[in-house]
């Protein structure tokens, strides 16, 4: 038989085995509810076009005004989703159930681009180092593909190089964390996740100064960042196992014996708990990670001392926020039915991290490492909140984070201006009679130490007192007295800090205080103003964050 005789043949028995073809649905995604992430993305990727076709003297300006209205016009369609009412009766899933539209991940999703906002200004400071053959520097390396040392980085310095693709970055980073706390199911975790996490890996690594100590942070933190990333997929393709979808919901369902049908490749394993609870330890592991909480911190002293110090503000302020929100949505939606099965293990995870970071706080000698220190501390006061496991702890979680963000990133910017001739000066000896030099910066650090403390008629009063408040309401009374211990403790090296800068001479050789531009006392002054005003009228932000405090699922 001849070769055109069988090509009709097989293709019939092709055609008739195929069956009819239905079309493939499109996807109904709900543009205007997902606004402030997609302006953000796309705010990143026409950055990098900036990137690619503005001359290189126009990039800088060009970057910080893209990058600055972008997150504000992000910041108002966040406002404006509230004030239609999707933060409340207008709740609902969107994107075909992988993004969650409600009151919580409104609310970190603004605090998220405030945080980010003020960073963006942090990152485009050009006035802390001298002039470098007559060209301004800011804290980035001027060609981060340079070895250095070497004569191609002093050739890029004496050019002028700046590395400006931090603020694509950065805003690629703030996509991720703006979906991470409103994810619906496992998978959209796991991108968002990654999605910010990388970002940061490549931030961390492009310190102008002591670069070498910087890509030493970069690669610890991507190592560990990685071993906290397979944890999460191991932990998400163990719940599949057992509840036959990575959907909330669903895995929620199953949880509660309402759904027992099964896939029939998953009918062996749906329902067994021992993948049910490792996968749910695999996942939250991936999550503390995040949040800096013992004993998953080991990364944040170096990567916090080792980072650019606007980056380390940003992560220190911006992940918290997004991955507390994620550990809250898992916790609260997920396995509300298990809530006796993980407050006894983030009963431990909890005291080890606020006593753990209080401790050995009290060791450090360099104001960034007891800042990373007193972040751990924090993660722990705030996991109070999370064991609450009712609507008033959701809600104190959400005003402490966004006190925390603002706090976090003034302090940061505040290191930035104390410098010597090797840059930052960040060992504590060299602050001592700080209040004398400049009394000003002294004072203002000095309000974020003691809002840090928690302070009366500061931001981080008014936050502990709601977390510790919600923790006793919700029965973990004996987890308030340890958190009240660990303030105490963590109190003594914060009013050290400030006995160090106003009660200290000032050593002939001190670090001076550099004057910034306008971004970064912009950054400061907000932080100050915040955490002020939420310390002496924060009643009107915890109803806010009250009224915010409700999941959909």
């Amino acid at each position: 038989m001849s070769s055109s005789a069988v090509a009709p043949a097989v293709h019939t028995l092709w055609t008739a085995a195929a069956g009819p073809v239905d079309k493939i649905p499109a996807p109904h995604i709900e543009y205007t509810q997902l606004s402030p992430v997609l302006i953000v993305v796309g705010a990143a990727v026409l950055s990098v076009l900036v990137e690619a076709f503005v001359p290189r003297r126009g990039r800088h300006g060009t970057q910080v005004f893209l990058s600055v209205l972008a997150l504000a016009a992000a910041f108002a369609a966040v406002v404006g989703l509230a004030a239609g009412g999707y933060g409340s009766t207008k709740a609902h899933i969107a994107a075909m159930g992988a993004v969650a539209v409600d009151g919580p991940a409104l609310f970190l999703q603004g605090t998220i681009l405030l945080a980010a906002i003020l960073s963006i200004l942090t990152f485009a400071e050009r006035r802390l180092d001298p002039a470098d053959g007559g060209h301004r520097v800011d804290s980035f390396a001027a060609e981060a593909a340079a070895v250095p040392g070497s004569e191609q980085e002093k050739a890029a310095v004496k050019a002028g190089f700046t590395t400006t693709e931090v603020f694509p970055l950065a805003l690629f980073a703030v996509t991720g964390m703006l979906v991470f706390p409103a994810a619906n199911d496992l998978l959209t975790l796991f991108i968002a996740l990654e999605v910010f996490s990388l970002p940061l890996y490549l931030l961390c690594a492009l310190a102008r100064r002591k670069r070498l100590i910087s890509q030493e942070a970069a690669v610890k933190y991507f190592l560990l960042g990685a071993f906290s990333s397979a944890f999460l997929l191991f932990g998400t393709a163990l719940l599949y196992g057992y509840a036959g979808s990575v959907t909330y919901a669903t895995i929620a369902d199953v949880v509660s014996g309402a759904v027992t049908s099964a896939d029939p490749a998953l009918a062996g394993t749906m329902g067994n708990d021992v993948l049910l609870l490792i996968g749910f330890a695999l996942v939250v592991m991936g999550l503390l990670f995040k949040v800096g909480a013992v004993p998953f911190h080991m990364w944040t002293p170096d990567v916090y001392q080792g980072a650019p110090t606007p980056v380390t503000g940003f992560m220190a302020a911006a992940t918290k926020v997004a991955a507390f929100g994620a550990l809250l949505r898992l916790l609260y939606v997920v396995l509300p039915g298990l809530t006796w099965d993980w407050r006894p293990v983030m009963w431990a995870v909890a005291i080890v991290t606020m006593l753990g970071g209080a401790i050995v706080a009290i060791t450090q000698t360099d104001i960034k490492r007891l800042l990373a220190y007193s972040s751990i501390a924090h993660a722990g006061f705030i996991l109070a909140g999370v064991i609450a496991a009712t609507p008033s702890g959701v809600s104190s979680v959400l005003f402490y984070l966004a006190a925390y963000s603002f706090v976090t990133i003034g302090a940061f910017a505040v290191v930035t201006l104390v410098r010597d001739a090797g840059g930052e000066a960040t060992h504590l000896s060299k602050w001592a009679g700080l209040g004398r030099r400049s009394p000003l910066v002294a004072a203002v650090f000095a309000v974020f130490l003691l809002a840090f403390a928690g302070i009366p008629l500061t931001s981080g009063f008014a936050g502990k007192f709601a977390v510790f408040k919600a923790a006793a309401d919700g029965g973990a009374g004996a987890l308030v007295v340890v958190g009240v211990i660990s303030s105490a403790i963590a109190a003594f090296f914060y009013i050290r800090v400030i006995v160090l800068m106003f009660f200290s001479e000032p050593k002939a050789d001190g670090p001076t205080v550099a004057v910034p531009s306008g971004f970064t006392s912009v950054a400061i002054t907000a932080g100050v103003v915040v955490t002020l005003a939420l310390g002496f009228a924060p009643q009107y932000f915890l109803d806010l964050a009250s009224q915010a405090g409700v999941f959909v699922r």
